[in-house]
């Protein structure tokens, strides 16, 4: 009896020092915290940026349930990943360097797992038009934004998506400035051309 009630207190203690430490403490000083084992720290952090994680996600991904378990892998390969996090820059950029990644890898397996898959017959090939079919129903910027390559994609989802600047999306990216601004060029052609071609 003594020790659930001290189980229950040192929760309730827990609930008061990582509300306290949301709204007191910055990311990178919550992530140094968290990065030392502190749960309460990395609680904090988890609550503060989940949102932000699960929709970058969801615009690398395009669909929901993708996005919600990428966000899942994420937070919980994120305590872990703190240990690697140096505070060279902010922790919400290392964050979505993270996510990014964590979006390429994603691609990658499914690739892999895509030319595995290659040699199912027929029945693979009517499950793969069936799914063809599918993505046409959707509307016509998902559409647009699914034929750009992963890169002009991540560098959307960065800008308008999660309105970085150019440098900080950049910085995310890990390329120069100037080659963000390329993208965006890039895209902004490759949606007009996209749009004449289907009012022609």
């Amino acid at each position: 009896m003594i020790a659930a009630a001290a189980a229950a207190k040192d929760r309730r203690t827990a609930r008061v020092k990582a509300g306290t430490m949301r709204m007191e403490s910055s990311d990178e000083s919550l992530a140094r915290t968290a990065a030392g084992g502190d749960m309460a720290a990395f609680a904090a952090l988890a609550e503060r940026h989940y949102d932000r994680v699960f929709r970058l996600a969801f615009r690398l991904t395009g669909s929901r349930a993708e996005a919600e378990d990428l966000t899942q892998d994420i937070c919980m390969a994120l305590p872990a990943r703190l240990a690697g996090w140096r505070g060279e820059a902010r922790f919400s950029t290392w964050l979505y360097r993270v996510v990014v990644n964590a979006a390429h890898d994603r691609r990658r397996r499914s690739a892999a797992r895509a030319r595995a898959a290659d040699g199912w017959g027929d029945w693979e090939s009517s499950r793969r038009a069936a799914a063809a079919d599918a993505a046409e129903a959707g509307d016509w910027l998902a559409r647009a934004m699914g034929a750009l390559s992963p890169e002009l994609r991540d560098t959307v989802a960065l800008v308008v998506g999660e309105a970085l600047t150019q440098a900080e999306a950049a910085a995310v990216l890990g390329v120069a400035e100037g080659t963000v601004a390329w993208r965006m060029a890039e895209v902004k052609r490759r949606l007009r051309v996209l749009a004449r071609e289907e009012d022609g």
